[in-house]
């Protein structure tokens, strides 16, 4: 963690992937678990499909700055088309996770993006449309994330999760998201 008392996150996809609603739960989650947080967007156009930023901070400590995160220490990636035209790996160190929605191998994803760092491939897309029955990579994407970071318990992503949309979705539907954030805590590449 390069010394910083912040956690910094950077959600990277496009409109009604779900990178915001991504953020908020990690935030909400972190939260919860009694940090501070800071999460927002940065959106260009706000259109379904155009490519959205969204930023998570994590501290043991009050959180001052209201800066975009500019040296992440954990990237998110729900859609792997971002790619060939943003580079998500600006300032990431190569122990720093790098977590793409892919179903590429780690291999694969550094010929074709030159980073040579902790890539963290796991097929969201794929595990979402298998156990929700819908595309929901972000959800997915979450379970992978507290693995692989360690910064929130996978129970407490579940909880809020189920608190936040048992009422919006309907008991099966968050029983099947919950799961798909289970099967991707597992997940090995």
């Amino acid at each position: 963690m390069k010394n910083k008392d912040k956690y910094e996150i950077i959600i990277y996809g496009r409109g009604g992937q779900g990178a915001k609603t991504t953020a908020e739960i990690i935030a909400q989650a972190s939260l919860a678990e009694g940090r501070n947080i800071q999460s927002f967007p940065e959106f260009g156009p706000e259109r379904k499909g155009a490519p959205v930023k969204t930023f998570v901070r994590i501290s043991d400590n009050q959180i001052k700055t209201r800066e975009p995160i500019v040296d992440p220490d954990c990237v998110l990636v729900l859609d792997e088309t971002l790619l060939d035209s943003i580079n998500v790996t600006k300032n990431l160190d190569n122990k720093e996770p790098l977590i793409i929605n892919s179903k590429k191998s780690k291999q694969q994803l550094i010929q074709k993006i030159g980073f040579k760092g902790n890539i963290i491939p796991i097929d969201a897309t794929g595990i979402s449309r298998d156990i929700i029955g819908e595309n929901r990579p972000n959800t997915v994407i979450l379970g992978k994330f507290a693995f692989v970071s360690e910064k929130i318990k996978i129970e407490t992503i579940a909880e809020f999760f189920k608190d936040k949309y048992l009422e919006k979705i309907g008991s099966e539907k968050t029983k099947k998201n919950i799961k798909a954030i289970e099967k991707a805590y597992d997940y090995h590449y």
